[in-house]
């Protein structure tokens, strides 16, 4: 049901909304809300990138600076660079991106903003999913790493 009703109309809402309601958005605020979406794109993919580039060679230039949880599991945790910042920053800049979308309706209606909302209720249940698997997966580990990265989406506030 989900994959041939769910997402589609999630997925098309702005743009089904786009088609009875013209924002009539200023170019300034076009380029503002292009700003959003750029800076959701550069933290999702900046720390997505940063993330397989470590786990390909850690020793690479690139990443070589980057400091880490070695866990008991023989893996390690990064703790710095993008997800030092927060345990799950990756999906703020996946958040950030479909705001933006959801922007180009204008501010008359929460109706388009739909897709964030259900986006950012999806994201943090996957994240409390997540943190669960880890807690199991790194055991005390886990706790060691949520010590040193505490925030889970935005750096400094949650």
């Amino acid at each position: 049901f989900g994959d041939l009703a769910w997402v589609p109309f999630t997925y098309s809402l702005q743009a089904r909304y786009l088609v009875d309601h013209d924002p009539m958005l200023k170019w300034p605020t076009l380029v503002a809300i292009l700003g959003v979406n750029v800076l959701g794109y550069l933290i999702f993919r900046g720390a997505n990138g940063q993330k397989d580039a470590f786990r390909r060679d850690p020793d690479a230039a690139e990443v070589s600076h980057l400091t880490y949880l070695q866990t008991k599991r023989g893996t390690k945790l990064l703790t710095s660079g993008w997800w030092g910042m927060a345990r799950k920053i990756n999906y703020t800049g996946d958040w950030i991106m479909g705001l933006s979308w959801c922007m180009l309706c204008g501010f008359e209606s929460i109706v388009p903003y739909y897709y964030a909302i259900y986006f950012a209720i999806l994201l943090v249940h996957r994240s409390i999913r997540d943190d669960h698997m880890c807690q199991e997966k790194y055991g005390d580990d886990w706790g060691k790493y949520k010590a040193i990265v505490p925030y889970r989406f935005i750096p400094g506030v949650i």
